[in-house]
């Protein structure tokens, strides 16, 4: 999947290739250079729920001049705070997209889809950069940045036969 993502038309997706499949015990130290590289953390993957780090950090390095607006200005560490990110959108490959879970919330990059679910790229998922398949009744809302104009590349069909549905993306 890396070699899909560093090819990828979307700046923000193309930035979680060289990172993608860390871990935030194992690979402890390169997460968590990569999640200050955009000078600044939420701070310790392994201890703190880094979803929105992630997030963060891929948007900044892509479009450093992107605004946060509201709530997400204000802790962008905060996964539903990604709801204020630029303007609203249908669901489309590279879109943000905040989700519901039993203990507050989760944002990730939407990348495919399958009837019933969306597939995430995004970090704290099975505590790694990774993709997952989560609930699309899940979904709060999609965003797309205010200063990248949307291509609105359709998100594509996948076929996740046999592929678990993530509940609690930690």
């Amino acid at each position: 999947m890396n070699a899909t993502i560093l090819k990828s038309p979307i700046p923000w997706v193309r930035e979680f290739a060289p990172v993608f499949g860390l871990h935030e015990i194992r690979d402890n130290a390169r997460l968590s250079k990569w999640l200050r590289s955009d000078g600044k953390t939420l701070g310790d993957p392994s201890h703190l729920p880094w979803c929105g780090d992630a997030v963060d950090t891929a948007l900044a390095l892509a479009l450093p001049k992107e605004p946060r607006p509201g709530d997400l200005g204000k802790n962008p560490y905060w996964a539903l705070n990604w709801l204020w990110l630029g303007k609203e959108c249908g669901p489309c490959y590279g879109a943000f997209a905040a989700f519901k879970r039993p203990s507050g919330g989760h944002v990730g990059v939407l990348i495919g889809q399958t009837g019933t679910n969306y597939q995430v790229l995004g970090g704290n998922q099975g505590d790694t950069i990774s993709l997952v398949l989560i609930d699309k009744g899940r979904c709060r809302g999609i965003r797309w940045p205010s200063t990248y104009t949307n291509p609105n590349i359709p998100l594509p069909m996948i076929s996740a036969a046999g592929v678990p549905v993530s509940v609690d993306e930690a």
